[in-house]
């Protein structure tokens, strides 16, 4: 399989940082961003050139944008562009969830892929292929309580996804992919101790990564979950 340049948002920890090593590990160029600056200067030290990693909050449109243009310098436009940064609610009932809360959680989850879609698929049109999969989750595809805010983050997703591939051109596609339930900081705020009844994500990246490889255009629009 040939080298290719894949964007990775929420690269510093969970199902994120599990596929920058599987993907550094292919040999594939990683450019990924995430908010805890700590982490992202580990991954600087750890995956120095070709590879780029940037402290970024997806919530806000100008980080990401210069996040892009930066990233575009370097590396060139992505060959796959993982749009995986999200968070959880702590667990309650949809009215005891405070505004506050329920903003920043689809601030990150829907309005952060739509930023990361905004800036970096006139990049990919422009190289004139790609592929671009937005993490959804078994919760945007049915439902349960006391996760309303992340339930309606994932499904947005989902619908988000299939317009968006109503309106690529040719040779670019856009998945929804659920990953699966993994064992990770999230799952434990929602299952807390049952979390760890679940592969853990080092695990599923085994298998995700080669799957999300072979991801083609033809696929564009799938609701699709991985092995």
């Amino acid at each position: 399989m040939s080298s290719k340049t894949i964007w990775i948002t929420g690269a510093t920890s969970g199902l994120g940082r599990a596929l920058v090593d599987e993907f550094t590990a292919a040999g594939h160029t990683v450019v990924g961003c995430g908010r805890r600056g700590k982490l992202i200067e580990q991954l600087q030290r750890d995956f120095p050139a070709p590879h780029f990693f940037s402290k970024v909050d997806v919530a806000y449109d100008d980080e990401v944008a210069a996040f892009c243009h930066e990233a575009n310098s370097i590396t060139g436009p992505p060959d796959l562009l993982i749009n995986n940064a999200a968070i959880v609610n702590e667990p309650a009932p949809l009215w005891q969830v405070s505004a506050e809360e329920f903003n920043r959680l689809t601030a990150i989850n829907i309005n952060g892929t739509a930023s990361m879609i905004r800036h970096a698929v006139p990049m990919m049109i422009n190289h004139g292929r790609g592929m671009i999969v937005n993490l959804s989750s078994g919760w945007g595809r049915s439902t349960s309580p006391e996760v309303a805010p992340y339930c309606a983050s994932k499904w947005a997703i989902e619908g988000l996804t299939q317009a968006l591939a109503q309106e690529l051109p040719a040779k670019i596609g856009a998945v929804a992919l659920n990953p699966g339930v993994i064992n990770t900081d999230m799952l434990q705020t929602c299952w807390k101790e049952h979390a760890s009844s679940y592969e853990d994500a080092t695990t599923w990246a085994s298998t995700a990564a080669p799957f999300l490889l072979s991801l083609k255009p033809s696929q564009n629009g799938q609701a699709l979950t991985a092995p």
